[in-house]
């Protein structure tokens, strides 16, 4: 019986690792393109003594939290699935606060490279990219708060935490869709309003903005469909209970 098991998870597997693959080397590409970008074309990083550069964190942190790491955060159940359900639980947990102080650091790059923007100071969200974005990121934080209490807070019943979790799972993958959706807006915004016409002439720094938009574009279709191929689930265990109700 555990050999049949073993044989029909080994086949709904399949095409799974190629899978992962291909969406990690898309995700790395786009963190190296991202970079490239705010280091060669945008003249690099600085803090509040130069807000234009400041605001250079802001695609770069926003790329790493909110795509990179919120992707691989979502995916951890798949991708490490002969580990205790526990340690999964913390650890992804943990991928999310981190990503929430990488959040609020990109934030306040942006909001410093508006407000003491000379000579004149630039509105803040006044933009479909910005409503999108803060949206995103409110349903990131409540999915966290949600999430926690949930499913590592000791007392919860069983019962609760199953009938939680589908919507815990959409809402997830709808905050991605948005940081993904955001991260496009943002792009197109930023290459508008810092190349003007030139951005019509196929300058390298518009077709690599072009490119990282297509990357997002991949790394998020890649990163859905994972996440939401029943196919790939990892199978509970019989520990899992156990060790959930500690």
């Amino acid at each position: 019986m555990d050999q049949i098991d073993e044989s029909s998870q080994a086949r709904s597997l399949e095409g799974f690792t190629p899978l992962l693959s291909i969406h990690e080397a898309c995700g790395a590409l786009l963190m190296i393109l991202v970079i490239i970008w705010t280091s060669y074309y945008r003249d690099g990083f600085s803090w509040k003594s130069n807000p234009q550069l400041e605001f250079n964190w802001h695609p770069l942190l926003m790329t790493i939290g909110l795509v990179f790491l919120y992707a691989n955060a979502m995916l951890i159940y798949r991708t490490q699935r002969n580990v205790r359900k526990r340690r999964l639980k913390f650890t992804h947990a943990g991928m999310m606060f981190f990503i929430v102080l990488l959040t609020v650091i990109a934030l306040v790059a942006v909001f410093d490279s508006h407000n003491l923007a000379s000579p004149n100071p630039i509105p803040n969200m006044y933009s479909l990219h910005s409503w999108v974005g803060l949206t995103t990121v409110i349903l990131f934080c409540c999915q966290w708060v949600a999430g926690c209490v949930s499913f590592l807070f000791p007392g919860l019943q069983g019962p609760l935490r199953a009938s939680y979790m589908p919507i815990h799972v959409y809402f997830g993958v709808a905050a991605f869709v948005g940081a993904i959706t955001s991260c496009l807006l943002g792009l197109n915004e930023k290459a508008i309003f810092s190349l003007q016409d030139k951005y019509k002439t196929f300058v390298g720094e518009g077709i690599l903005i072009n490119c990282i938009g297509l990357l997002f574009i991949i790394f998020g279709g890649l990163t859905v469909y994972l996440v939401t191929q029943e196919r790939y689930r990892r199978l509970p265990r019989p520990e899992d209970d156990v060790l959930l109700s500690r």
